[in-house]
């Protein structure tokens, strides 16, 4: 179970009022790289300023823990209008712990959400904290990404044909 997300979604767009109401969500953590914007790039991806603006509207808390740097993270952060934990070392829950309490928020209502099984996934599971495991934007080639996902594979199946919100 370490590894397994509660839910897994095609995108972080997919997190919608129904989904969140139903599951009685009040507040996401949020991984950045592959998950709100492509790794190293400095806007978001299509779609993600609305959806955040859709959350906001919602009353949804939010709040970015990522493994990158302050440089990276803080930039892309600022534009998207969001609160940051860098260097947040998932997959131990230091991060997830912090963003939670700036949040004011319980594990119960909460959400972790990101791309990666092995940090996102597994910090979010060590809280314990629902999770939400979402496809990348776009698959990185480099031979590092390839390897943490052909790992990824071991653990948790992906097929991509059967993307739907469980």
């Amino acid at each position: 179970m370490l590894f397994k997300p509660t839910f897994w979604l095609k995108s972080v767009l997919q997190i919608n009022a129904d989904f969140l109401e139903q599951n009685h969500v009040r507040a996401l953590v949020l991984d950045m790289d592959n998950t709100l914007s492509m790794h190293g790039n400095p806007a978001a991806e299509e779609g993600v300023t609305e959806w955040l603006d859709e959350m906001r509207a919602l009353g949804i808390k939010m709040r970015v823990v990522s493994n990158n740097t302050n440089k990276r993270v803080a930039p892309l952060a600022a534009k998207l209008g969001l609160e940051y934990t860098a260097n947040g070392a998932k997959p131990l829950t230091f991060g997830i712990t912090r963003a939670m309490k700036a949040m004011g928020v319980g594990s119960e209502e909460t959400l972790v959400v990101g791309d990666q099984i092995f940090t996102d996934i597994m910090a979010g599971n060590l809280k314990g904290v629902r999770t939400v495991l979402v496809e990348p934007f776009h698959l990185e080639k480099t031979w590092t990404f390839r390897l943490k996902r052909r790992l990824e594979s071991v653990v948790f199946h992906r097929d991509y044909s059967k993307l739907e919100m469980k």
